[in-house]
């Protein structure tokens, strides 16, 4: 039995018929080809749903801004640079203006606020990490809305295309590295914000790389560093003073890594002969670092330009790409214990 209308959405439709939410988009909207079979299946999907598009889905198909958005937490971090310049420039190619705005403080979805990217100022929008809340993405993809996640995956039940990069397999590169090249086995590892999926999956290569090698995980050599100088400082601080000394710390990306080798070394403890430092985004700061950091590079740009890229694509009403997934490469530098960089 069909549900009610208002309670059918877009993504219910496209469940239904089998194929993605801007497959169902064109055939609503007639702005792009699809197959007769895949049109057929999709019509009668609506038609057993007694999906009725609303006002501002329909709205969307005809109504252009000319500008994209992107929604993040914060963009302070030397992370950021990188990503924004790829976003402008994949932006300026596709003849688009930008609009930014940091959700940081944002008050909940259901307190009243007026959104401040969406439908009623752009034709799309990028969302980097947990720029935006899960209820605030199933909202967006209830209107047909382009959206497009930056290092983060969609929810379960939203078909929202996503760009990221490996960050297990770097991870565990990188470990694999410290443990088969210079023996360390005492490898700490310092995690990043909590519920950001780097961090989760690079935790993971870590894991994966410590359990080939038998090694077993150590809790007191994880802890929190929150992809920040500060806290990685201190949370090396606290580890000194507790006693805790590994052989080298992974410490989750390259920020962290600066304040992880200031702890260290205003303890006296000399890096790599000591203690040794690793990182990952191989971000500005990593090569001028002393020592210069062994790290692992991500396409930090290529990221940006891709999300505007599969955004562009799902406005003009394409096909998108579920998952990009761009490769990361271990760099060798000094802060590992290597005596030339590679």
């Amino acid at each position: 039995m069909p549900r009610a209308k208002s309670s059918v959405t877009i993504a219910d439709v496209a469940r239904e018929a089998g194929v993605s939410t801007a497959t169902v988009s064109r055939v609503i909207n007639e702005n792009a080809p699809v197959s007769a079979a895949t049109a057929m299946r999709v019509r009668a999907a609506i038609e057993r749903l007694n999906y009725r598009p609303s006002a501002a889905a329909r709205g969307l198909a005809s109504r252009r801004t000319h500008l994209i958005g992107l929604l993040a937490e914060e963009i302070s971090a030397p992370f950021f640079a990188p990503i924004l310049r790829g976003i402008e420039k994949g932006a300026r190619e596709a003849g688009l203006g930008l609009l930014i705005h940091c959700t940081q403080g944002t008050p909940a979805a259901n307190s009243g606020y007026r959104r401040p990217l969406g439908p009623h100022n752009t034709d799309g929008i990028l969302v980097f990490a947990g720029g935006l809340q899960e209820e605030e993405l199933v909202y967006l993809t209830s209107l047909e809305f382009p959206v497009v996640l930056l290092h983060r995956s969609p929810p379960d039940s939203l078909d929202i295309p996503a760009v990221t990069v490996e960050n297990k397999r770097g991870a565990r590169e990188l470990v694999r590295h410290l443990i088969e090249v210079h023996g360390y086995r005492r490898i700490a590892f310092l995690r990043g914000p909590e519920g950001h999926e780097d961090s989760y999956w690079r935790e993971q290569g870590y894991r994966e790389a410590l359990a080939a090698a038998d090694i077993p995980i150590e809790p007191q050599l994880l802890a929190y560093g929150g992809f920040d100088q500060k806290i990685a400082q201190q949370a090396v601080t606290a580890w000194l003073e507790q006693g805790v000394k590994p052989d080298a710390i992974f410490a989750g990306d390259d920020e962290a890594a600066t304040g992880t080798i200031m702890a260290l070394q205003a303890a006296g403890l000399r890096v790599p002969e000591d203690v040794a430092v690793v990182g990952f985004d191989d971000v500005y700061l990593a090569h001028p670092l002393m020592p210069p950091l062994t790290t692992v590079h991500v396409p930090i740009e290529a990221v940006g330009r891709e999300g505007v890229r599969e955004l562009v694509r799902l406005i003009a009403g394409g096909e998108p790409e579920p998952l990009t997934l761009l490769p990361t490469e271990l760099v060798i530098r000094r802060s590992c214990g290597c005596q030339e960089e590679a």
